[in-house]
């Protein structure tokens, strides 16, 4: 059994940082990016100032932090570890590809429930012109890239996770499996996540007794406009769960008229879309958040390799 409840475990503060073309769409992040530069010479580290900025500002209202665990899209997680040396805090850094924030939060909350912390950052970022020539073509080509590719999302999100009690309780969380996609697309990110995310939506449901009915709304965060689909349509056909209030953070971050694909991805999608959209509504008192990541390479695509994925759920209260 992978999933379990926490008793003392919340969100506090939490702060983020988007490019314009973000700002432009359906949210409004704390601060906004005027370029991808960041007024730095490189891409890489623009990224990190962007994480940088985010850890200042939670810092400034807490400063008994215990721990940071960070995580990025860049090569061994160097945007992370280069933005962590500045402050001299306990560090780790942890990466489940867009599924990482998710998975921040269900260590940090074993972390906190267990009483071996009070308090730790959870903080993720993303940067287009990082992860494009990473995962895809160096930018430099103008490379086309098909519809059903989504838009890595160039923004960082972090957020306090504590003992002390809020309007936000973290109250539980199933670790999901890794799943083979049997897609060699790696511009088909949402149809390689949805069936781990399917899986994962199931395994929480059956191992916590609960019904689909339980939660206000079920977000997904990066499967996009057509792995949504395939989500909704799998869930169904082999789990007979039919989801009603479901929405995709992805899908959703940019508006239909900035024609960015199928939607936006990255680790930063679905915290941006929570903290600056969904939870500012107050319309919703049971979310459940359905964090899904691809856990391919260059090299493993490039290797004509099947695409694996994961994803992992976090169950949050709202008073």
């Amino acid at each position: 059994m992978a999933s379990m409840v926490f008793k003392n475990v919340y969100i506090g503060n939490y702060y983020s940082v988007a490019s314009k073309l973000e700002n432009e769409g359906n949210i409004k992040s704390d601060e906004v990016i005027s370029n991808y530069y960041n007024g730095c010479k490189t891409f890489e580290g623009a990224e990190i100032k962007m994480q940088r900025h985010v850890v200042d500002n939670l810092l400034s209202d807490n400063k008994d932090v215990d721990l940071i665990v960070g995580g990025d899209l860049s090569n061994q997680l160097a945007i992370s570890a280069y933005m962590a040396f500045k402050y001299k805090i306990a560090f780790m850094g942890m990466y489940s590809a867009c599924a990482t924030f998710n998975s921040e939060i269900l260590t940090l909350a074993n972390f906190i429930d267990n009483k071996k912390i009070k308090k730790a950052i959870a903080i993720v970022s993303s940067h287009n012109k990082v992860s494009e020539r990473q995962f895809r073509y160096p930018i430099e080509y103008g490379a086309p890239k098909p519809k059903r590719s989504t838009y890595t999302a160039t923004a960082s999100v972090g957020a306090i996770i504590q003992s002390q009690k809020t309007n936000i309780r973290v109250e539980s969380a199933t670790i999901g499996k890794v799943f083979d996609s049997y897609i060699k697309d790696a511009f088909n990110m949402g149809g390689v996540m949805a069936i781990s995310c399917a899986n994962t939506l199931n395994d929480h449901l059956k191992e916590l007794k609960r019904d689909i009915s339980y939660y206000d709304l079920v977000v997904t965060g990066d499967l996009g406009i057509y792995g949504s689909k395939i989500f909704k349509e799998y869930v169904l056909k082999e789990y007979n769960i039919t989801i009603k209030n479901y929405m995709d953070a992805g899908s959703n971050l940019y508006k239909k008229e900035q024609n960015l694909y199928a939607g936006a991805s990255g680790p930063s999608a679905l915290p941006l879309y929570l903290f600056t959209k969904i939870l500012k509504s107050k319309k919703y008192k049971r979310i459940l958040l359905l964090a899904s990541g691809s856990l391919h390479n260059a090299v493993m695509v490039n290797q004509k390799n099947t695409i694996v994925s994961t994803s992992h759920a976090i169950s949050l209260e709202v008073e």
